[in-house]
């Protein structure tokens, strides 16, 4: 039987590279000459080629719903995993690797598909087995320590995704799907480059944990993707795109600074009590500074200040709020912290913004590995002078009461505003008092076991990031346990690393 059908023992020692191809061999003669890990050092693209599904589809084509259609004009999703080096050749892993994917590509054909617009202006997935790119790519001169060691983030993490700098709307041209496996001198990236338009983290990740069980050698999927269409996401009305399709809505060449913060399941229980055991401050004691209506004019704005009214006038002041989560308490700790690092004056607005998933909180409510983006995004706002002035406590009650209140009224709302001007998401931080945060530490991102061991680390590239955007990672310990990558301008970071009670809760070891 051959070896690579069976389940790698994790134990088995890592091989060491034997690679003997005169280019590699040239790169590794120069290693002393340069820092391992520069961002001019892109990897070497050993071969490209297309995985075609296994079984050729039945899928009907899938209409963008309103949750899709604002994702072309942002970035391929880029997210990935990083390994110990397997026990198996690296011709037999990426053999594995590209068979395996066929297979998985059966379960989830619009990643193998590519979208198409019809001729009444309406979007789709056609899941006619066009392909994804699988790219094997050679950065042994790159050790695992050169990528987790450093404290911020190096710019050599980029080179191991696909489609840098491509929007989702090229998804009319382009693979959906594209995985980059690029060896490192003791390990292997696994890099994932998605159509965001096609997937949210959710569906991801669901994916990347599929793949992870067919190279396992399991048999029968555990968590089948749902496909159907039939919900409030999918509108009649049509999104008007430019020619040539939209771009991005942030600068994309900014200088930006990048680091990944651990926070350990200890530190983040000791926040979790400080802030549920801070004087209870009345979230309506500074309406007037903190009402969205008056501070953004728009419909979803004003609704969900009316919203909020309407569900103040049935829980009455004495009542109190459910207990506030060990993830807002977070949030509420880093706006802070940025807020204060920004150094604005107290009358500037800040606003932080919050994915959420939208297919719990549907009625009915959508499956919960629905296939596509189910998310929408929860903007808080507050003046600089309130997020400082007040306590965490303050700061987390103001977002858990916005998490509270997105239920299936809110989502609703949000489709029909959004139905009375469609337009992309504009991705970005416009007025400099932003804060984006996206992802969460609920997804299975450790759970990536391609059958020598689960991840080392979770990175990801370059797509969607600017001053304020934020991503959540559970901590590769687990238990709670969460990673924080933030991006910055290069000065705030430098005071974000300096904020005193900020860093108290930050974890010296990070992955």
């Amino acid at each position: 039987m051959n070896p690579l059908h069976l389940y790698i023992n994790p134990h088995s020692p890592p091989t060491k590279n034997t690679n003997t191809n005169t280019h590699t061999t040239k790169v590794l003669t120069t290693k002393t000459l340069i820092m391992p890990c520069e961002p001019t050092m892109t990897p070497q693209i050993i071969s490209k080629s297309t995985v075609y599904p296994d079984t050729k589809s039945t899928l009907s084509d899938l209409k963008l719903s309103t949750s899709d259609l604002p994702m072309l004009s942002c970035h391929y999703i880029q997210k990935g995993n990083l390994f110990v080096r397997p026990p198996v050749p690296i011709s037999d892993l990426i053999a594995l690797l590209r068979q395996r994917l066929s297979i998985v590509l059966t379960h989830f054909p619009p990643l193998a598909g590519r979208l198409i617009t019809d001729t009444n202006g309406y979007v789709y997935i056609t899941c006619n087995d066009a392909g994804a790119q699988f790219i094997h790519a050679n950065a042994t001169h790159v050790t695992i320590s050169d990528i987790i060691s450093p404290i911020h983030v190096p710019g050599c993490v980029k080179g191991f995704f696909a489609y840098s700098g491509m929007v989702s709307y090229a998804g009319h041209f382009n693979p959906l799907l594209a995985v980059q496996v690029t060896e490192l001198d003791d390990g292997v990236f696994l890099g994932f480059s998605v159509n965001h338009a096609v997937v949210d983290g959710t569906s991801l990740w669901n994916f990347i944990n599929t793949f992870a069980e067919v190279c396992r050698g399991v048999k029968l999927v555990t968590k089948e993707p749902c496909f159907t269409r039939e919900s409030v996401l999918i509108s009649r009305e049509v999104l008007k795109l430019p020619a040539g399709g939209p771009t991005v809505t942030f600068d994309n060449h900014a200088p930006l600074s990048e680091r990944i913060f651990s926070f350990s399941r200890e530190s983040i229980l000791k926040l979790k009590h400080t802030v549920n055991n801070q004087k209870k401050i009345n979230f309506y004691e500074n309406e007037k500074n903190t009402n969205p209506s008056k501070i953004l004019n728009g419909n979803v704005t004003t609704l969900i200040n009316s919203l909020l009214q309407n569900r103040n006038s049935v829980v009455t002041k004495s009542e109190s709020l459910p207990e506030i989560s060990s993830f807002q308490s977070l949030c509420a700790l880093l706006w802070r912290a940025v807020t204060r690092a920004r150094k604005f004056p107290s009358t500037k607005t800040t606003t932080f913004r919050m994915a959420v998933n939208c297919r719990h909180r549907l009625e009915p409510k959508l499956e919960n590995f629905y296939f596509g983006n189910a998310i929408q995004s929860i903007p808080t706002y507050a003046t600089a002078g309130d997020v400082l002035s007040n306590d965490l406590h303050w700061c987390a009650e103001l977002l858990n009461r916005h998490v509270l209140s997105h239920n299936d009224i809110m989502v609703r709302s949000y489709v029909h505003n959004w139905e009375q001007d469609p337009r992309c998401f504009p991705l970005g931080n416009f007025d400099g008092g932003m804060l984006t945060m996206g992802s969460s530490p609920r997804f299975p991102m450790y759970d990536n076991d391609f059958g020598w061991g689960k991840p080392v680390a979770v990175r990801s590239g370059g797509a969607n990031k600017f001053d304020g955007k934020i991503s959540a990672f559970p901590g590769r310990g687990g238990g709670g346990s969460v990673d924080l990558e933030v991006v910055l301008s290069p000065e705030t970071m430098a005071e974000l690393e300096m904020d005193l009670e900020f860093m108290q809760y930050v974890s010296r070891e990070c992955c």
